[in-house]
């Protein structure tokens, strides 16, 4: 039993915080703004397709009495065709693998991978087994900051703890939050391992 728990103390552990850790990051700010624009304008795009199809069934309706059934029919199947263009490119725009997947990964994988990067050197550096991603674990009730690599990570990839774009002075409430005498890294945690960076991570070394 004294081995087992020599052993389980042995094991040392840390976590980051990866929403801290991309918010300062202005490569990382500046993809989902990209990214934003990009879905904004595909789902305006979208919508007055459907819209246009809404006119067109409304005036087949007010004009079919009007109309013979070869035209009605014609009508109809115009209208299906727009209907299929309107699924057809929401699938293409937003879809599995489609075009925004598909410039996420472009935008934010090496992000992600700079992220990974830094926490396998501040791990390997600090001898640390395992590293937790607190973002992404809600499972995790309490964390003890002296654990807290964040800032060693955002020092890792060339950024300064507290330097958040649009935020002036965030580093020094940052500070006074850590200022209880838990370490000199202290600060809130943001990711432990690639699959916990999700999908969004810091950008290149300054």
């Amino acid at each position: 039993m004294m081995l087992l728990a020599f052993g389980a103390t042995a094991q040392k552990f840390g976590y980051v915080d990866s929403k801290y850790i991309l918010s300062h990051i202005p490569e990382y700010n500046q993809a989902q703004a990209d990214i934003n624009k990009l879905s904004s304008q595909w789902q305006k795009d979208i919508e007055a397709k459907y819209e246009s199809i809404a006119k067109l069934e409304s005036a087949l309706q007010a004009e079919k009495v009007l109309l013979t059934d070869e035209m009605k029919k014609k009508r109809e199947a115009d209208i299906e065709a727009k209907k299929q263009e309107a699924k057809d490119m929401q699938k293409q725009k937003f879809g599995v693998d489609g075009e925004l997947f598909k410039k996420r990964e472009e935008l934010i994988k090496p992000i992600q991978d700079q992220i990974y990067e830094a926490i396998q050197e501040v791990a390997s550096t600090s001898a640390l087994m395992v590293v937790f991603d607190k973002s992404n674990h809600s499972n995790m009730l309490y964390t003890n900051p002296k654990h807290d690599i964040s800032d060693k990570v955002l020092r890792k990839m060339g950024l300064k703890p507290g330097d958040m774009p649009g935020e002036e002075g965030a580093g020094d409430e940052k500070d006074e939050e850590n200022s209880d005498g838990a370490g000199p890294d202290k600060t809130k945690p943001k990711t432990g391992g690639k699959a916990a960076v999700g999908g969004n991570t810091p950008g290149r070394k300054k």
